[in-house]
């Protein structure tokens, strides 16, 4: 499992510290624990495909950047070991819409 802080787009949680984001690849998600909560973006790996289908911040989490963290860590996993990004998930389907720069990795 890798922890690493979020390097993209300033996220913060609570707004005073990066956020850890962990790949947890026996569980098929990265994840992070903030005020004791659990938050993720689930994935299945189809072949070199990470299908990603769902995320889950809790509400009293919302807002704090936390799931764009989260798919961040998805799609820089994808770009370090060659692999592409099938977006099922709405939010990751909208990041994506966001930020052009992933689009090569979009299966």
């Amino acid at each position: 499992m890798t922890d690493r802080p979020s390097q993209h787009g300033g996220a913060t949680a609570g707004g005073s510290a990066a956020i850890r984001v962990r790949h947890n690849a026996a569980a098929s998600r990265f994840e992070t624990v903030v005020d004791g909560l659990l938050c993720e973006a689930v994935y299945r790996l189809d072949g070199d495909t990470m299908r990603v289908h769902h995320t889950g911040v809790p509400p009293p989490l919302e807002g704090r950047g936390i799931a764009a963290a989260l798919v961040r860590a998805v799609f820089d996993h994808a770009a370090a070991h060659g692999l592409k990004v099938d977006p099922l998930c709405s939010y990751v389907r909208a990041w994506t819409r966001r930020h052009p720069e992933v689009g090569s990795l979009l299966a």
